[in-house]
């Protein structure tokens, strides 16, 4: 007769253990439900100019050396109603800023002696929450977008000191003609009878009438 114990153990081993695999069915709610946030990060009202890849240094005045500031993504953002132009860089993983000054007709950049990746600038910065002068010099990781960022902030500063040469010397002249017109109207009010003149040929004329009409002889009675 025989044996029906391998056929026991093949059934054995082919079960599945209650638990593991088995679909019961049931549902779990979840302990925390995440909202949806909206984040605003204060360039809504920006028109990007240029956003490229790059590293960015701080001089370190103290120490007379240059320190790492953060790598990620530098833009040229362009206010929509002032017309404004900032920098804007933002490390990569933490989207920490790292710099945040506005470009002005004053700001020059200069090729970092030795690489020309990267570039040399001051700036008036503002991303510690106050306003520093701060020297900042900028690697990219090819000559091409060092000269794109470069050319395009000297760009900007070189259109806004036109603007502000322009509005100048439209002020000057705005403040030129008021000038002329005050003067006339002090000289008006000093020669207040300059119209006199006029008055008293409308009244020698009145009286010369008088005195035709009393030289012609009266009508018969």
């Amino acid at each position: 007769m025989a044996s029906t114990e391998p056929e026991r153990r093949g059934e054995e081993e082919t079960e599945v253990p209650a638990g593991e695999d088995e679909d019961t069915g049931a549902q779990v709610a979840p302990i925390v439900r995440l909202e949806e946030v909206a984040v605003t990060t204060g360039e809504e009202e920006e028109d990007v100019l240029l956003d490229l890849k790059a590293k960015l240094y701080r001089f370190d005045k103290e120490g007379n050396q240059w320190k790492e500031r953060g790598h990620g993504s530098v833009k040229l953002l362009k206010h929509k109603e002032t017309g404004k132009v900032r920098l804007v860089m933002r490390q990569a993983k933490t989207l920490k800023i790292c710099a945040n000054h506005l470009v002005l007709p004053t700001t020059k950049m200069q090729e970092h002696a030795g690489n020309d990746k990267s570039c040399v600038w001051h700036a008036t910065d503002f991303s510690d929450g106050e306003l520093k002068e701060e020297m900042f010099a900028i690697r990219f990781a090819s000559v091409e977008n060092c000269k794109k960022f470069k050319d395009m902030v000297e760009e900007i500063a070189e259109s806004l000191g036109k603007n502000e040469e322009k509005e100048s010397k439209d002020a000057s002249a705005a403040a030129g003609l008021m000038e002329k017109l005050t003067v006339s109207e002090s000289k008006s009010e000093e020669n207040p009878t300059a119209e006199v003149p006029v008055a008293a040929d409308e009244k020698k004329e009145e009286k010369s009438e008088k005195e035709t009409k009393a030289e012609e002889p009266s009508p018969a009675a």
